[in-house]
């Protein structure tokens, strides 16, 4: 169910929030677990016994990790929620590059990915380490846990909700005029993005996408379109998230701040999807050892941590590529780029920042190498 839907803006939203301001407060975690569900099960009916598994799993498992503070138990929990995320998403596409390398004929299993998976796969995991290093205190309660995963305002496109940012208000969260107004005003600008501006730039790359006939200003166009397609897009439902979190009582943190005015690539990753950047920051390369250790283990950490960024965005070569791309280009900042950068003028640093996104979403986009080459051809 998308926010910008009818069947969401006009039935679900106005029943879950009359539903929502009536009960109790004891209830209203209930009911936003309710909703949560419901949410899913729209979309993903089959799915919805693997969510719940998946929070059963956390919930005890956390609880044994609290208990007896061994890493052991971390490392199988993990295990268990990084394995269903690589099963459902990548499977087929580890099967079907086996086909290829071996000239195997291994039939592929054509999964459904389960909505919001990656979003709240991440959550969990981010969880259960922030109580392994006893940042955070257990969550005893089922169903405030079970809310916090399901939470449906971020389930389907972020931003990634740390436990530790809405844990004190699961069970004791605020509502006032100015939260309503404040969240459906959010809510409002993010609608808006997403239908007058993503949506229309949408219509113009895949009527690009349809023509036979494309010059090399088209191709340049097609590219800056997507470029702010993709940002309008995610940024909306960031809004939105964080609007309708706001409405029922929760701070979730920004995720987007004008990325498109950075004059580098290192500014434009602080500012751009902010919680996912932060999340494998703080639970995969600082625990790599991040940049205190020798030259050589420090660019494998940002290797690292940029193949698993453009993996997460889907199972195809192009993320990976995407991934790696600016992961170079933050290396070469870091050694001697930004020192460069800083004597030029706003305007070529900004020129240069844009340029190089440019590329990157057409890597983003196009999703086979051999496309990838021919379009970057074609801009050229």
């Amino acid at each position: 169910m998308l926010f910008t839907s009818i069947s969401f803006l006009y039935y679900f939203l106005p029943i879950v929030l009359i539903a929502y301001f009536i009960v109790p407060k004891k209830a209203k975690n209930f009911v936003l677990f309710i909703a949560s569900m419901a949410f899913y099960f729209y979309g993903e009916p089959k799915y919805i016994f693997l969510m719940l598994a998946e929070i059963f799993i956390a919930y005890i498992g956390a609880i044994l990790i609290a208990k007896y503070k061994k890493k052991s138990i971390l490392t199988v929990t993990l295990a268990i929620h990084i394995g269903l995320l690589v099963f459902f998403k990548y499977t087929d596409f580890l099967i079907a590059n086996i086909n290829n390398i071996f000239n195997a004929k291994l039939n592929l299993l054509q999964l459904a990915l389960p909505i919001g998976i990656s979003f709240y796969t991440f959550q969990i995991i981010s969880y259960e380490i922030d109580v392994f290093r006893g940042n955070v205190k257990v969550q005893r309660n089922f169903l405030n846990l079970a809310t916090y995963v399901a939470l449906f305002p971020q389930l389907i496109a972020g931003p990634i909700v740390r436990y530790e940012t809405i844990e004190d208000e699961l069970s004791n969260r605020k509502h006032s005029f100015e939260n309503f107004a404040y969240g459906a005003r959010r809510f409002v600008i993010g609608l808006a993005k997403k239908v007058l501006i993503a949506n229309m730039l949408g219509e113009f790359c895949n009527k690009f996408s349809a023509t036979d006939e494309k010059s090399v200003v088209l191709y340049w166009l097609f590219a800056i379109s997507y470029m702010l397609q993709i940002y309008f897009d995610f940024s909306a439902y960031s809004d939105m998230a964080i609007g309708l979190g706001r409405i029922f009582g929760f701070h979730f943190l920004e995720n987007f701040n004008y990325p498109y005015i950075s004059k580098s690539i290192t500014e434009f990753w602080r500012r751009w999807h902010i919680s996912l950047g932060s999340w494998f920051r703080d639970y995969v390369y600082i625990p790599l050892g991040g940049n205190r250790c020798s030259k050589s283990r420090w660019f494998l950490n940002i290797f690292i941590v940029w193949f698993l960024t453009g993996l997460w965005h889907g199972a195809s070569f192009n993320f990976i590529l995407w991934g790696l791309y600016f992961g170079i280009i933050l290396i070469f900042e870091k050694l001697f780029l930004l020192q460069f950068l800083k004597k030029l003028p706003n305007f070529i640093k900004h020129f240069y920042t844009m340029f190089l996104v440019i590329i990157g979403f057409v890597l983003f986009e196009i999703d086979s190498l051999n496309g990838v080459y021919n379009y970057l051809i074609s801009m050229f």
